[in-house]
């Protein structure tokens, strides 16, 4: 399983303070079983405690995800900012995830050159 982040998310993740550990950790229980919410179209939403508190008020994170193969990072919030994506951002998250799962090696690693994608590994 390859764990990456978008350029977006990556700068989100720094504002909160996510380790890759946290976020690692996150697709590992997903690989569990354990998704908050499956939104469809390769899409689930993920839960990640801000520090010095639970997962219930903390910060949500919508991950492209296909089981075994590659997770995507795409966007985050935090519970208390909104209270879910709406119709339309689901629509595009789900173009982009038709799009960033077809992506063969050789796609990965011009998205990364480039800058669009950033690998997450385990620290």
């Amino acid at each position: 399983m390859r764990i990456f982040a978008t350029k977006a998310f990556a700068r989100f993740a720094r504002h909160e303070d996510i380790s890759s550990g946290e976020l690692c950790e996150a697709i590992e229980r997903a690989e569990a079983g354990l998704i908050a919410a499956d939104l469809g179209g390769g899409i689930i939403k993920q839960r990640i405690a801000r520090k010095g508190q639970g997962k219930s008020g903390g910060l949500r994170t919508i991950v492209i995800f296909r089981l075994q193969t590659r997770a995507v990072f795409v966007y985050g919030y935090a519970k208390s900012t909104r209270s879910d994506i709406g119709p339309d951002e689901l629509k595009a998250f789900r173009r982009l995830a038709a799009e960033l799962l077809s992506l063969d090696t050789a796609g990965i690693a011009a998205a990364m050159k480039n800058g669009t994608l950033q690998e997450i590994k385990k620290s």
